[in-house]
């Protein structure tokens, strides 16, 4: 765990759910460590009109936010969009802090999330072959899990990353999809076709979607990267109320999570993906796939938000 004083900062990105965010924010400040905490706000313009009152609600909500040890709020003037704000708050605070935890306005988090949180970003800090600490896990079918564990995908339902791990972002979506398939590696990206991954990466290349974490997620997918995931969800997302645009109306089982209730170390393994957990992922993942319509999939990604 980082000594006090250097726990990672919690950079969150919210727009126009006022209810979201306050369940949200509540949530990850019950956690032992929010009060030593530094908590970013970055609030995204408007896109219209439609849209400026809740903009407003919830900009006066982060204004009254208590319980970290400081808090601050971002306002853009000019609708960013998610991408474009995800990639520039992570950006500016990963370099200024070294390691940073990432949020949206629709994920509840376990009291024990910014311990899980912590405690990966200091055990793996040196270990290049790491890109990030992943906070989301849904049930896997299979035997027992490790406490932790390691994957060769990203996510973005709460994580973390360092500063020498996300300087390995590569927004051009076009290049990372080119060399992907110019090495054969769309099934492989595709873990053994068990989620239409190279499908987005191409919607994005040809500007139909807009997602900072398909770019991610391949930007470390050619670099060989993998990333620590929980046994037990540390994330809930409440997104699945029709209020975004990433999620639809239901809420899929298997996203329907449980999150963390009581906290064990981690304690150090040693990074390298077991074959018998990628084998359960894929397995989960596929059933997620075959559930939707290729549309839905496109539409309700939950792994990768496409834009807002």
């Amino acid at each position: 765990m980082s000594a006090m004083g250097n726990y990672a900062p919690i950079v969150l990105f919210v727009y126009n759910r006022p209810e979201h965010t306050r369940r949200t924010v509540e949530a990850l400040r019950a956690n032992c460590l929010a009060p030593q905490s530094r908590l970013f706000v970055f609030s995204d313009a408007p896109k219209d009109d439609g849209a400026r009152s809740a903009v407003e609600e919830v900009r006066r909500y982060v204004a009254s936010i208590d319980g970290f040890a400081s808090v601050e709020l971002f306002k853009q003037n000019v609708n960013q969009g998610l991408a474009a704000s995800v990639i520039a708050g992570v950006t500016r605070f990963a370099e200024e802090c070294g390691r940073v935890i990432v949020l949206e306005d629709d994920l509840l988090t376990s009291p024990y999330f910014l311990d899980y949180m912590n405690e990966g970003l200091e055990l793996y800090k040196e270990d290049e072959e790491v890109a990030s600490v992943q906070a989301h896990m849904f049930p896997l079918k299979g035997g027992i899990l490790p406490r932790s564990f390691f994957l060769p995908v990203t996510g973005s339902w709460g994580w973390g990353a360092w500063s020498r791990s996300w300087r390995l972002f590569n927004p051009d979506a076009k290049y990372l999809l080119g060399e992907i398939r110019r090495r054969g590696l769309s099934r492989a990206f595709d873990l053994n076709h068990s989620y239409p991954y190279i499908r987005l990466l191409d919607r994005q290349a040809a500007g139909k979607i807009d997602s900072w974490a398909i770019r991610w997620y391949a930007s470390t997918f050619l670099l060989n990267k993998i990333s620590l995931f929980p046994a037990s969800s540390f994330v809930k997302n409440t997104g699945f109320d029709g209020s975004g645009v990433h999620c639809g109306r239901s809420d899929p089982e298997h996203f329907n999570t449980s999150i963390v209730s009581n906290y064990t170390e981690l304690g150090r393994v040693v990074p390298e993906v077991n074959k018998r957990i990628v084998e359960d992922f894929q397995k989960s993942l596929r059933e997620v796939s075959w559930g939707m319509s290729l549309f839905s999939k496109l539409k309700r990604i939950v792994l990768f938000p496409l834009s807002r």
